[in-house]
């Protein structure tokens, strides 16, 4: 039971972290976080989706895959996850600052986003959209899953600067590279005790 106490912590308080990277740093500064919110835009372009629905349909696509690849138990830990990094983007993104200054929102912004990320992942728990591809990759080539994240996603922003736009293609690389670091230090951090807790694919 104790270790299922301290995974549910880890998990929320992974997303309420990201979250809080997003909220509070990098939406405002209008920076995307992910993969998913390119591929979100594209849909947007291409189709005239909304922003929600094209989202909604990105992450639930990659959630399938996850279920499939992963098992149900990384399902519901992932929308455990979404949801508290949903909620945490809610409350933050309602915070006022003051002179702001875009390198170092996206400096800090970046860092926290990492952060979360690499607690989620060393719980097997994607922080959905592309995490689910980078998981389901560390797993199966046995990578580093920072890696595979910053390089799906430098693809996914490449592609979407070409189509739509390059204005902000130099900012989400920089701020993957940057969130990538931090995830791969946190994955490969060794504690004398694992609080990792182990799942079977169900």
């Amino acid at each position: 039971m104790k270790p299922v106490i301290i995974k549910y912590g880890l998990v929320i308080a992974g997303g309420i972290i990201q979250g809080f990277g997003m909220g509070l740093f990098l939406f405002p500064q209008y920076v995307p976080s992910g993969g998913a919110g390119g591929i979100t835009v594209l849909l947007n372009y291409w189709f005239g989706l909304s922003m929600g629905t094209a989202l909604w349909i990105v992450n639930f696509t990659l959630l399938l895959a996850g279920l499939y690849v992963l098992g149900k138990r990384f399902a519901v830990w992932t929308v455990i996850a979404i949801t508290m990094t949903s909620l945490s983007v809610t409350f933050f993104e309602q915070i006022p600052v003051h002179n702001r200054n875009l390198m170092i929102d996206l400096v800090f912004g970046s860092i926290f986003l990492g952060i979360g990320i690499g607690i989620l992942m060393r719980q097997n728990v994607s922080n959905g959209g592309i995490g689910v591809l980078a998981l389901i990759i560390s797993k199966k080539y046995n990578v580093l899953p920072g890696r595979s994240l910053f390089w799906i996603n430098s693809f996914i922003f490449i592609f979407a600067a070409i189509i739509i736009d390059w204005k902000i293609i130099i900012l989400a690389l920089l701020s993957q590279w940057i969130a990538t670091q931090v995830v791969n230090m946190i994955f490969q951090l060794s504690f004398d005790k694992s609080y990792t807790l182990g799942w079977r694919k169900k």
